[in-house]
């Protein structure tokens, strides 16, 4: 059966990281992605991480289901290809920063003028406007300036610190693939394509404001008391090892406190209700340490399951493929490449009944693909052959 974006052609000029984790996902849905890659290295996350056969596998995870054409934009001849491609395109995606696109010829202006049912995205760090527009970006960048480091800081010493993966550009290429299917859905409506816009900056406050930054929603007075971060869920220690409960509704505190025989915690006024434990939260993370130092990890989750308590025991990551339910949900498939051999990933998101998502290509070597590509595009085997021997193809 067929993707649910079958038919869907992407342009895919984007590199590191939320770019391209977009467009993977539209190719695991279905989604013929054109990965457009400039001679020398291309994306420079070829190359970048743990490798083999000369792959990383950050691009691997960040590009399969996609074909590789090495073009360059700088030479004329490669611009004509490229417009050529553009033609048979329904989304274009770049990330390259603000006012390069105009500058090498690729710019919106001129291609959703040429070509009006182009979806053209834009993927920038700090936006296309304001004094931070033209700063490099990365994730790390992000944490930074979003305020994703200061939320991860410790509760009690303050200090700052980053989430260690990079949530920023991921949370980035979530909203990116979703705003593509938006904008493709908005076309068959209305016939039109657009220009679309996203940026890092926009992406990652949208993604942290919800949760971590309610405490500055309401403006004006008359609201409850702000979260302190004391009373977020913790990694909290057993007799053997480690384990997270997390009881945010008040019928979930007296069950957690029934299975660990402590029912006074819950009738005691500091604990009783959600915001006594949020203003107490020290307090109580001091009564309870000891007392679940008594249990072993096994002991605690034998009385959380049997209380229906939320919890969960620290999984080790290099063992998630064990993982009973990973298996029972077949999370992650094994899947054979060329070059970099034998791969573990997970299996493409979303179990759509009537046009399911797949894994149909491999992630592909620097223009692997570009002769196919190009033909595709018009262009006849002799100029494929001058195109590659002046090095515009590669």
């Amino acid at each position: 059966m067929k993707g649910p974006l079958e038919g869907i052609r992407i342009l895919d000029l984007t590199t590191m990281a939320s770019g391209p984790l977009a467009t993977s996902i539209l190719g695991d849905q279905g989604a013929d992605v054109i990965k457009v890659e400039g001679p020398g290295r291309g994306d420079a996350l070829r190359t970048i991480g743990t490798s083999r056969g000369g792959l990383s596998a950050l691009f691997i995870n960040l590009n399969r289901n996609k074909r590789s054409v090495g073009l360059s934009l700088a030479d004329p001849r490669g611009l004509a290809v490229f417009d050529r491609l553009v033609s048979g395109a329904d989304v274009l995606i770049q990330n390259f920063r603000p006012g390069a696109v105009q500058r090498i010829g690729i710019g919106p202006d001129r291609l959703c003028e040429r070509f009006p049912r182009l979806v053209y995205v834009s993927v920038s760090g700090f936006g296309e406007r304001g004094p931070m527009r033209d700063r490099p970006v990365y994730d790390s960048v992000m944490q930074a300036y979003s305020g994703v480091a200061v939320h991860q800081a410790d509760p009690h010493t303050g200090e700052p610190t980053f989430v260690r993966s990079v949530v920023c550009d991921k949370g980035t290429a979530l909203q990116t693939a979703q705003i593509v299917t938006a904008a493709l859905l908005a076309r068959e409506r209305s016939g039109a394509g657009q220009h679309v816009r996203i940026s890092m900056l926009h992406a990652s406050i949208a993604f942290l404001w919800p949760d971590a930054l309610q405490n500055h929603t309401f403006l004006g007075g008359n609201a409850t008391d702000p979260i302190e971060r004391a009373s977020l869920p913790r990694i909290r220690p057993t007799r053997d090892g480690h384990i997270t409960i997390t009881f945010i509704q008040d019928h979930e505190f007296r069950a957690f406190c029934r299975a660990i025989q402590r029912i006074g915690l819950a009738e005691d006024a500091r604990f009783a209700r959600a915001g006594d434990r949020a203003r107490n939260a020290d307090l109580l993370q001091e009564l309870l340490d000891p007392i679940l130092r008594h249990f072993t990890t096994q002991e605690l989750v034998e009385r959380l399951r049997r209380a229906d308590v939320p919890h969960a025991v620290l999984r080790e990551p290099a063992a998630l493929h064990q993982d009973p339910q990973v298996i029972a949900d077949e999370l992650l498939i094994e899947v054979e490449h060329p070059v970099a051999g034998r791969l573990r990933q997970p299996r493409p998101l979303g179990d759509f009944e009537q046009t399911p998502a797949s894994i149909r290509r491999h992630a592909p070597l620097l223009g692997e693909q570009s002769d196919e590509i190009a033909r595709e595009a018009g262009c006849s085997e002799a100029e494929i052959a001058e195109l590659r021997r002046i090095g515009v193809l590669v």
